[in-house]
């Protein structure tokens, strides 16, 4: 089932894309591609589910809450959905919640998410159940897995969110490129909105995003990259 927030009926801005590759969406806006030109897929497991010390965590079984900043194309999202089924969780139950200031189209995510036939059921799953025109809290149930997209800034969106978040994918673009995706207020409010012993995990290193990180109150530590990438971090909080 699919629940669209009534309170919020504007839709929010597009955003322009290019295609590279056929299948490779790049934003104008951001000047950034969404993901790992060499291969996404793989990148969301050494950064997000690994560096989240995932599936391990999910195995005490209960209820799982991940918070994402930036959905994009829901490849993140259709991977750990991947891994979730074949973790086969006793009594488990996994919310995702990503925050999304430029919500794609179906089409556009179809689109994206066919260049890898390992997530083909997720995908066709999402694209499926996904508006037309995205906007407010999108709500769609998967039986043991619950999908929520808040469309807006994400700031706004993770400081009013009624959940509290056992894992973070801090995924939005480059810092560089979009520092306000990995400002020392955001990083605030990821950190409130976590439970004790939870954590996160990001493909970003510069500088600037580990202290805010830090000043928060995560306990941050640097991993080896992906694909090259010297660094990655990822943290706790105690």
């Amino acid at each position: 089932m699919t629940e669209t927030d009534p309170r919020q009926n504007q839709p929010p801005a597009q955003q322009s894309l290019e295609w590279h590759a056929g299948d490779m969406p790049y934003s104008l806006e951001f000047g950034d591609h969404f993901y790992c030109r060499t291969e996404g897929r793989l990148e969301c497991g050494h950064v997000f589910l690994a560096g989240n010390r995932l599936p391990a965590r999910w195995n005490a079984g209960g209820a799982f809450t991940i918070g994402e900043l930036g959905f994009g194309t829901g490849l993140n999202f259709c991977e750990t959905w991947r891994q979730w089924k074949q973790a086969q969780v006793s009594n488990g139950r996994l919310h995702f919640v990503s925050f999304e200031r430029f919500p794609m189209r179906a089409d556009e995510i179809d689109r994206a998410l066919s260049h890898w036939p390992e997530i083909a059921a997720e995908r066709q799953a999402l694209v499926g159940t996904w508006s037309n025109r995205p906007a407010g809290r999108i709500d769609i149930d998967f039986n043991t897995v619950r999908l929520t997209v808040v469309c807006g800034t994400a700031l706004d969106g993770v400081s009013q969110c009624r959940e509290s978040f056992d894992a973070w994918y801090l995924d939005g673009f480059a810092p560089s490129r979009n520092p306000d995706m990995w400002s020392s207020r955001l990083m605030q409010a990821v950190f409130d909105r976590t439970v004790r012993g939870g954590t996160f995990a990001t493909y970003a290193a510069a500088g600037f995003v580990r202290r805010n990180l830090a000043a928060a109150g995560f306990a941050v530590e640097r991993l080896p990259g992906f694909a090259g990438k010297r660094e990655m971090l990822r943290g706790d909080k105690a």
